[in-house]
C-alpha cells in the first residue's frame, strides 16, 4: 500500500476515553504491559507520520492528565456524551464541530478505541492510504469472523433449531463456506465532512476494509481480556 504523504491532507486522530466503565472499573487507566491502556492508542497514533493531531475525548480529570503527559491534546466532552448510553459517533461529531468552529477542521479523522491496544501503526497507515488512494469516504478494520454465519442457528418458539441463514448448510466443511468477516473496532478512518448528520455508523458512503490478524484484533471488554493480552505481550518479547 502506498504510504500517505504528511502534506497530502490534515489528519486528526480521536481517542474516546470515558472515565466510567461497567465491565472493568477505570478500564482506560488499567495497566497493561506496564502502561495505562489508554496510552497504547496514543503511542500508536503518534507513530503514524500522516497524523498531525492526537485528541483524547474524555470527561475524566485523571484520564486528561495521563493523555497530556503522553503527548495528546484533550477535549472535554459534554456530560450527556459521558453516559453508558452515549454513542461514540456523537463524541466524534462534537470534536469535529469544535475544530470546525475554530477553523481547524481536519480533512480526515481516525477513531482509535483504547480497547484495541495491539493494533499497529501500519494498520492505521494502511487505512489512511486506502481512504486517500481509492477516494473513499470511510475505511474500517476487520478480522475473520469468529463464527461463520453459515454455521449459526436460530431456535423457534418450541426450541427447535434451524439454520439461521435460509438455505445454508451448517454441516459443510469450513473450506467450502464463503469467507466471512467482522469489524474488530481497531481503526476507523473517514472524511468527517461527509459524516451523516444522524445515524450510528462510522462506516458509510463509499467504504473500504483493511483486514487484521486475530492476534492484533483483541478487544478488551472484560477482566479475562487483560489476561489474554498480557499473555500475548509476554510471548512477543
Amino acid at each position: 500500500m502506498t504510504p500517505v504523504s504528511e502534506a497530502a491532507m490534515s489528519v486528526t486522530a480521536v481517542i474516546p476515553a470515558r472515565g466510567g466503565s461497567k465491565s472493568v472499573p477505570r478500564k482506560n487507566l488499567r495497566p497493561l504491559g506496564g502502561r495505562p491502556l489508554l496510552v497504547w492508542s496514543i503511542e500508536v497514533a503518534r507513530q503514524v507520520r500522516a497524523i498531525d493531531r492526537v485528541i483524547v475525548s474524555t470527561d475524566d480529570d485523571e484520564i486528561a492528565q495521563v493523555a497530556r503527559r503522553h503527548g495528546a491534546e484533550v477535549h472535554r466532552r459534554s456530560a450527556h456524551l459521558a453516559t453508558d448510553e452515549a454513542l461514540v459517533i456523537d463524541a466524534i461529531r462534537e470534536v469535529f464541530d469544535e475544530l470546525n468552529q475554530g477553523g481547524e477542521a481536519p480533512e480526515v479523522m481516525v477513531l482509535l478505541e483504547p480497547t484495541c491496544p495491539l493494533r499497529s501503526a501500519q494498520d492505521v497507515a494502511e487505512c489512511l492510504s486506502r481512504l486517500v488512494v481509492q477516494g473513499l469516504d470511510s475505511v474500517a478494520t476487520f478480522k475473520a469472523a469468529e463464527v461463520n454465519p453459515h454455521r449459526t442457528w436460530r431456535l423457534d418458539a418450541r426450541g427447535r433449531p434451524t439454520a439461521f441463514i435460509d438455505g445454508s448448510d451448517p454441516w459443510l466443511p469450513r473450506q467450502a463456506l464463503p469467507m466471512a468477516y467482522q469489524l474488530n473496532g481497531a481503526v476507523y478512518a473517514f472524511r468527517p465532512d461527509r459524516l451523516p448528520q444522524d445515524g450510528k455508523a462510522l462506516l458509510f458512503g463509499r467504504s473500504g476494509a483493511v483486514i487484521m490478524p486475530a492476534e492484533r484484533s483483541v478487544d478488551i471488554d472484560r477482566e479475562h481480556d487483560f489476561v489474554i493480552v498480557e499473555s500475548l505481550l509476554r510471548r512477543a518479547r
